[in-house]
């Protein structure tokens, strides 16, 4: 009985979690990825649905992989310490796909940004 309650209750809040970190990264990174590209509304909002669906389809895999335990789970207490042990995981891998994220977007923010802001050669002499 524990074994399939930890599963369920894993899977509900892990889904919870990943819908709620999608849509929040989705309306708040519209900003960033318009000025990213240049202004370029179409080309933004593309990117920010394209990385939405990776972002699930990353996450969600990651929770569907890491389901199944062989642990006995004979005792509530044990329960709680695996799942949060499996959400600590998925919450990690938010983070890290987050992070790498705006890692990629501030690099590509700043392209443009050099572009515009360089001397031309001509007029640098």
């Amino acid at each position: 009985m524990y074994v399939a309650s930890c599963y369920f209750s894993y899977l509900a809040i892990s889904i919870a979690l990943t819908i709620w970190v999608a849509r929040t990264l989705h309306s708040s990174g519209r900003v960033f990825l318009v000025h990213a590209f240049g202004g370029n509304e179409e080309l933004a909002d593309s990117v920010n649905r394209l990385l939405v669906v990776g972002f699930y389809l990353m996450n969600l895999g990651y929770v569907a992989l890491f389901l199944r335990t062989y642990a006995a789970l004979d005792t509530l207490r044990q329960v709680i310490a695996l799942e949060s042990s499996k959400l600590g995981a998925v919450l990690l891998v938010l983070g890290i796909v987050h992070f790498l994220n705006i890692l990629v977007l501030a690099k590509m923010r700043r392209s443009p940004l050099q572009a515009t802001h360089s001397v031309p050669a001509a007029m640098a002499q």
